[in-house]
């Protein structure tokens, strides 16, 4: 029996100037993400506040906040910084735990930290980059293969189950809170980046087998609040008869929705011309998960598809870093970046035009939020961050 040596070569890591789409996306979505905030919130901020700029201002801080954090993950090796990836996952399942107990209550849910007057904090914004981190640095760091039969068992109990176990853990706290929206972007970035994460038969066959489970575990976590059965009901009655089901009560989030998009029209009515943020959507969502709402009222069916034109460069730059990424680490972690972000991106927009039920999830810089904000920022900081990086023989 032959024996084969490994002859490792030595590589030197240089750097160049980051990817400059992605940057320039990043900075313009930034920007225009505050305007269209601003511009969302006035009625409301007026209102409870007597300010107009109130939201606008925070945001802007939270930009500010954001960028300083996403500077320290630009530039510092992201090597080094997936090193504190087990630290940083564990700190948040932590605090996952905490909120629970000692967290601001909100419409029934725990999600946030309130400390004095500082702004609050939502732990479950940061397991989404932390997370990725984490298992970038150990799928990079996986060796085993499992190709023969007879290892598929060892193939499930030291790949599979330690995965179901974080990612399980992970998810159920944040489906506690309740946050079930979190939990799908989260669970829907880690499956992805498990699934490439083999190229063996065995590990491709044993992650789509999980997929009948989490569709299980779905099910359960809707039908145990009756908010989320009433909005699948809303959205299969959209879908199959073409109208909103109870406009006045469980649909109207919806049918204001519609109302405001349809008056947009091609063109839209004008920035700063929108009828639905005063007030006629819930809440505040105005300025937080149905901004995108607002800006097809103002900006017409062009200006949304824009946007999504926007995020499909962003998701082709992302994938490209990937691809083009010298070592494991780089290309795991620049494609759970670009998954996680381009995911969560599309999701709520479809949500805001009825093609998927609404979920409450973020659109990345034109929602309204301090923690998802600087999360979002510190994640494209790290994508900028591997496309630097080449690796010379």
């Amino acid at each position: 029996m032959s024996s084969k040596r490994k002859i490792k070569r030595k590589t030197t890591h240089t750097t160049h100037s980051p990817d400059k789409m992605v940057l320039i996306f990043l900075i313009a979505m930034a920007i225009f993400g505050a305007i269209m905030i601003y511009d969302a919130s006035v009625y409301m901020a007026n209102a409870e506040f007597n300010d107009q700029f109130k939201f606008l201002t925070q945001q802007i801080i939270w930009i500010f906040f954001g960028t300083i954090l996403g500077s320290i993950f630009y530039f510092i090796d992201y090597r080094k910084i997936l090193n504190l990836s087990t630290l940083l996952l564990g700190g948040t399942i932590f605090l996952l735990v905490l909120v629970l107990v000692a967290g601001v209550e909100v419409n029934g849910s725990r999600r946030w930290f309130q400390i004095g007057s500082l702004p609050q904090i939502q732990p479950a914004e940061f397991a989404k980059l932390f997370i990725v981190m984490y298992f970038s640095s150990w799928f990079s760091k996986k060796e085993y293969s499992f190709s023969m039969l007879e290892e598929s068992k060892q193939a499930f109990l030291k790949s599979i189950v330690p995965f179901l176990i974080i990612l399980g853990t992970v998810a159920l706290l944040i489906i506690i809170e309740p946050d079930l929206g979190t939990a799908m972007i989260i669970c829907i970035t880690a499956f992805l980046m498990f699934f490439l994460s083999g190229k063996d038969t065995f590990h491709r066959k044993g992650t789509l087998a999980i997929l009948p489970l989490a569709f299980l575990l779905g099910a359960v976590a809707i039908i145990i609040e009756p908010y989320r059965i009433e909005r699948i009901k809303t959205y299969f009655n959209l879908i199959l008869n073409g109208e909103v089901a109870d406009p006045r009560g469980t649909g109207y989030q919806m049918q204001q929705i519609l109302i405001g998009i349809g008056s947009g029209g091609l063109f839209g009515k004008g920035f700063g011309q929108s009828r639905q943020r005063f007030g006629y959507l819930v809440e505040n969502t105005a300025f937080t998960d149905s901004t995108f709402a607002v800006l097809l009222e103002e900006m017409g069916l062009l200006g949304g598809a824009a946007i999504i034109i926007a995020w499909i460069i962003f998701l082709w730059r992302g994938f490209k870093i990937a691809l083009s990424a010298t070592d494991k680490e780089g290309q795991y972690l620049a494609t759970g970046i670009t998954i996680w972000l381009s995911s969560q991106a599309f999701l709520n927009m479809a949500a805001n035009v009825g093609l998927v039920p609404l979920t409450g999830i973020p659109l990345p810089f034109l929602t309204y939020g301090g923690s998802s904000t600087i999360v979002t920022i510190m994640a494209f900081a790290l994508l900028l961050n591997v496309s630097r990086f080449t690796k010379d023989a």
